[in-house]
């Protein structure tokens, strides 16, 4: 694709990185097929290719209007895109450079800044949430039906293992997950205890960043970078050998913090570090004698069947596509076939607060494939996604991790 950038941005390092990414479009559609939101709204606009040229006449110097903002907000990133494109157009980064282009030059309506606000200083912090949830849980029989279902099912938080291994591993705890569904890190506990692998949180350390980051809040997300770093780099100068990260939509943002602060003098090596050990869990397991656990059944396992859905941070932006699916399988767990599991649930972080129309489209669409099957249980690997599929799906939404560890 041939560019020709506007004076205002075409030596800045933004538009340069910029226009490398969209010489590399050949315009050949191959992405259109693999979007979901073109092939629900069957809009040019609402797909990669029209969206980048969207993005290409922005920075050419053409007028940004709230059209553009509104097609480019459709988007969900849930990167498939990129997986199919032949040409390996880095799209997600594309796609924050426009995002935060066009929030520069259009300003949003009061309610939805407000609505992004709130989130932003809510949503990141345990502290601020669990009074929250606890406040729609008192409430929740008084609630419209449309409202009840927005209201997660909360898990209680029960301790950790405590034996001490000589092999440690520190665990993003400081996010939503960790009020909300805490179980999920608790399997983990008790997985790699078996496994004679600690796992330790870092009381300083929490959201990841990607809630601020992915609202173009750029600054902020990179302040919530570095204190993580900050509380986890004592840990990792003795010795901790992975930071093991149960959500994948935060796994895939904290493998980008070395990318994110390259420019950063103070913190660019220590963040390649990070980046280099954040692991999903399956990528751990992957590499431990996993066989080794004893899973057990009885009669109410035995023959349960499980419907996995692949989170797009899990396929597509860190490029995991059956890790899982591997896992289970090898443990003895019976899995379903799901017919386009490479489509987004339509939760997608923010999106589906956002964008409920079609986030819902996409959940009602997700659940039919998970469902035809007939599954007992559908597993995931993101909060995100568990969250969003709990709020319809008629059977049980678990993190993969909690199934294996009930088995044990």
């Amino acid at each position: 694709m041939q560019t020709d950038l506007a004076e205002e941005i075409k030596e800045s390092e933004v538009g340069k990185e910029a226009d490398a990414i969209l010489r590399k479009c050949v315009h050949c559609g191959f992405c259109t097929a693999t979007c979901p939101t073109y092939q629900h709204l069957g809009d040019e606009l609402d797909g990669p290719r029209g969206r980048i040229y969207l993005i290409k006449q922005m920075l050419e110097g053409n007028e940004v209007t709230a059209k553009t903002q509104k097609h480019l907000d459709r988007c969900l990133v849930c990167r498939s895109c990129e997986t199919t494109c032949p040409s390996g157009v880095q799209y997600g980064k594309l796609i924050e450079i426009g995002r935060d282009y066009v929030n520069k030059k259009v300003d949003r309506p009061f309610q939805e800044q407000l609505t992004r606000k709130v989130l932003r200083t809510i949503v990141p912090y345990p502290s601020r949430m669990q009074p929250l949830l606890k406040l729609g849980q008192t409430v929740k029989p008084l609630l419209p039906a449309t409202l009840k279902a927005m209201l997660p099912i909360q898990q209680a938080n029960n301790p950790w293992p405590t034996q001490n291994h000589q092999r440690q591993m520190l665990v993003l705890a400081g996010c939503a997950q960790s009020t909300i569904k805490p179980g999920t890190n608790e399997a983990a506990a008790k997985i790699f205890d078996k496994l004679n692998i600690k796992l330790i949180t870092a009381p300083e350390a929490g959201c990841c960043g990607a809630v601020s980051y992915h609202m173009t809040e750029h600054d902020e997300g990179k302040n919530f970078m570095r204190r993580n770093i900050d509380a986890w780099w004592p840990y990792i100068e003795k010795g901790c050998e992975a930071i093991l990260i149960n959500a994948s939509g935060c796994g895939a943002m904290v493998k980008e913090y070395g990318e994110i602060l390259k420019k950063d003098i103070e913190y660019a090596a220590k963040a390649e570090k990070v980046s280099q050990i954040a692991k999903d869990p399956c990528e751990i397991l992957a590499h431990e004698n996993y066989l080794s656990l004893d899973i057990k059944k009885n009669i109410k396992t035995a023959d349960q069947k499980i419907a996995f859905q692949t989170p797009c941070s899990l396929q597509h932006a860190q490029g995991l596509n059956g890790a899982v699916e591997k896992v289970l399988t090898q443990l003895g767990f019976k899995l379903s076939a799901v017919a386009n599991s490479h489509l987004c649930c339509g939760s997608a972080g923010t999106y589906s607060i956002f964008q409920k129309e079609i986030a819902h489209k996409l959940r009602d669409n997700k659940l039919d494939a998970l469902m035809a099957d007939q599954p007992d249980v559908i597993a995931t690997a993101n909060i995100g996604c568990q969250l969003h599929l709990e709020s319809k799906a008629s059977i049980p939404v678990k993190h993969w991790l909690e199934i294996i560890a009930e088995r044990l």
